[in-house]
């Protein structure tokens, strides 16, 4: 019997495993003043514990069920028009994040060093796309706004909250990665 096959089942359940907990977090919202998702930590972590490959492509499954229109996104929205909305942009980030924290721990480990520092980097590549776009969007459906009035509203709020995901997210990686792959 080939080992092709199960290995296969694995990595599509692993995969799929990935994008139902992002979903799951992105479900989770912390109630503040700025309300916030658990997806960042979601996609980090997962990134973090099983590296580039499966963290990429779980958050593009996450996406795509999106895309089609489950309820995987905040406040259990669904659908393409999510995605090409002006928030839509931190989303497809996601991307971007995940391929980061990936491919620093498939090449550098996962010090706690590694993980904070391409965590970091991460979410600032979702920022600074997210804002990019956000304001591409904004300035096409609703009138004109600045760069710095739209990081004013969607990053400057999120800054410590997503802080404390990537220390929560670098910690756990780390308690986590010898039991997982042990």
């Amino acid at each position: 019997m080939s080992t092709k096959a199960p290995n296969s089942v694995y990595k599509l359940a692993r995969l799929s495993m990935c994008a139902a907990l992002i979903a799951v977090c992105a479900w989770l919202s912390v109630p503040a003043a700025i309300p916030f998702t658990m997806q960042t930590f979601a996609v980090c972590l997962v990134a973090a514990l099983f590296g580039r490959r499966t963290g990429h492509g779980a958050v593009g499954m996450y996406l795509f069920l999106g895309a089609v229109g489950l309820p995987v996104f905040s406040n259990f929205q669904g659908g393409f028009g999510v995605l090409l909305g002006v928030t839509g942009g931190y989303l497809w980030g996601f991307l971007l994040m995940a391929f980061a924290v990936g491919l620093a721990v498939d090449r550098f480990g996962r010090s706690l060093r590694v993980l904070l520092i391409s965590m970091a980097q991460g979410t600032i590549l979702c920022y600074a796309f997210g804002t990019l776009w956000f304001v591409l969007v904004y300035n096409r459906s609703s009138g004109p706004i600045g760069v710095m009035t739209a990081l004013s509203l969607c990053v400057l709020p999120y800054v410590v909250p997503d802080a404390v995901k990537i220390l929560l997210a670098a910690v756990l990686t780390q308690k986590l990665y010898p039991i997982l792959n042990g």
